[in-house]
């Protein structure tokens, strides 16, 4: 049996390995088998009867836990087991050091995860904490309409259950204490999340071939709101198409499965440590798109462990729930399950999963058959806004790098994601074209349900819909 979460290998006792046993105890338990080699094989202990009386007392004085030390015996050769039954219901230290068992290793705690490892054994979550200084009044109108909106069009949430004030929702949320909103409240429906803790955005940039930003966004809004603009916005700025017609009816393919994207964007969401003061950061390339966050793994996990069958264990249980509540991601641990087969059904490559340190990746691979392979001409910069090839983007007062290489209906799109009061002669004047010309793009807009317009022409918005649902794709 190779060596694993539970189970490690020594040819000989030494008092250091207290702290292998250290980290059994803090996570699920284990054993630590003495006289037995790297690859399993027993070879035997001199000094056995010995070690049998010294290590219960040099367990208990060193660790303040039991173990049981077990003599067992292969083919005549004797070794020893230490067998400690975990987890325990406290943090145990050795000489003031945590070390806690991940995978086949065992790792010393510092920081961000030993801060963390210490307030989850006495049950207390950071997003838990109570946040002082703001009310729910202060919380974002539109964060509430937009979950309500969602959680009962998606059927997880009753019309009766919806139809009650914000506190009392909020309170059926598990986002109150003692009448005041916990970081959790504030993170989903306040304006500001940064409010809470630096970091606390969604950032995505366009890469060119050699790794450098092209542009770049940060969603800095209530995750409510960001959950409703990231998607859109990664599809009609960062990605292009592949149009065919069949049957004079136009089809467009984009080289990434549309609602893996999405369930890997909302679980790094709901799993981000956001402790760590590090944005999500969505990197998008010609043939990737790289989702990454901080995270701090449940005991026993490992990469593998993303690519099974698994229980859900989200790192923020309460922000998870509101997700899920409002339709953004599934339960049970199914998201995996959902990225896999949205990709099969494009025959776009499995993701891949990289852990490094704290920060998790999940790496998609575009589906070549849909990657457009445009030519390059000498001079021509990839996103110039028209084919002259003596055009100079930097020389052009109407270039702009977030909306070039887009048709016009999609740079529209994009300008109300950014800001969704905007009005038509800015947009005309942030598009360089004419007012009737934004007019005409606004009447096919609305005429397919792309857009709707929410209250009046003075002090209402454009709320963009889902595009999948109103274009039959």
């Amino acid at each position: 049996m190779a060596e694993s979460h539970n189970v490690e290998y020594k040819e000989i006792w030494k008092d250091d390995y207290l702290k292998w046993l250290c980290g059994f105890a803090n996570s699920k338990g284990g054993s630590l088998f003495i006289g037995v080699d790297d690859d399993g094989n027993v070879v035997g202990l001199k000094n056995i009867s010995k070690l049998l009386e010294d290590l219960p007392n040099k367990i208990q004085s060193g660790l303040g836990i039991v173990a049981d030390v077990n003599r067992l015996s292969k083919d005549g050769i004797e070794y020893i087991e230490i067998k400690v039954t975990g987890p325990s219901t406290f943090p145990i230290s050795y000489h003031g050091e945590f070390f806690y068992r991940s995978g086949a290793t065992n790792q010393k705690l510092t920081g961000i995860a030993l801060t963390d490892f210490i307030a989850r054994k006495n049950g207390i979550l950071w997003e838990d904490a109570i946040v002082s200084g703001l009310s729910v009044d202060d919380l974002d109108d539109e964060s509430f309409k937009i979950f309500r909106r969602e959680a009962l069009r998606k059927k997880r949430m009753t019309e009766a259950e919806l139809n009650v004030s914000n506190k009392e929702l909020l309170e059926k949320l598990h986002l109150m204490k003692d009448g005041m909103l916990t970081r959790a409240a504030v993170l989903l429906f306040y304006k500001d999340p940064s409010i809470v803790q630096a970091g606390s955005f969604i950032k995505v940039g366009k890469f060119d071939e050699s790794g450098l930003v092209v542009y770049h966004h940060e969603l800095e809004e209530s995750f409510m709101v960001n959950a409703t603009k990231v998607v859109d916005l990664i599809y009609l700025m960062y990605l292009k198409a592949k149009i065919s017609y069949e049957h004079d009816i136009r089809v467009e393919e984009y080289p990434f499965a549309r609602e893996a994207i999405r369930e890997a964007i909302y679980n790094a969401i709901a799993h981000n440590c956001y402790m760590y003061g590090t944005p999500i950061q969505i990197k998008v390339m010609e043939d990737s798109l790289t989702i990454g966050n901080r995270c701090i793994l449940p005991e026993g996990w490992t990469v593998e462990t993303f690519m099974q069958a698994h229980d859900s264990e989200p790192y923020n249980p309460n922000i998870a729930n509101v997700l899920y509540r409002a339709g953004f991601i599934e339960s049970w641990g199914q998201g995996i399950q959902k990225i896999c087969t949205e990709c099969r059904a494009i025959g776009e490559d499995l993701p891949e999963y990289e852990l490094i340190g704290t920060s998790l990746r999940v790496k998609f691979k575009a589906l070549e058959s849909a990657l457009i392979i445009e030519p390059k001409q000498q001079g021509l910069q990839n996103n110039a806004p028209n084919d002259d090839p003596n055009h100079d983007p930097n020389h052009d007062p109407n270039y702009d790098p977030n909306t070039s290489g887009h048709s016009l209906n999609e740079k529209i799109l994009l300008l109300i994601t950014k800001q969704n009061d905007i009005t038509r002669p800015r947009l005309a004047s942030e598009l360089g074209v004419s007012e009737s010309t934004i007019k005409r793009a606004f009447k096919k807009l609305l005429d397919e349900g792309i857009i709707i317009r929410i209250g009046n022409n003075r002090s209402g918005h454009w709320q963009i819909n889902n595009r999948s649902e109103n274009t039959g794709k």
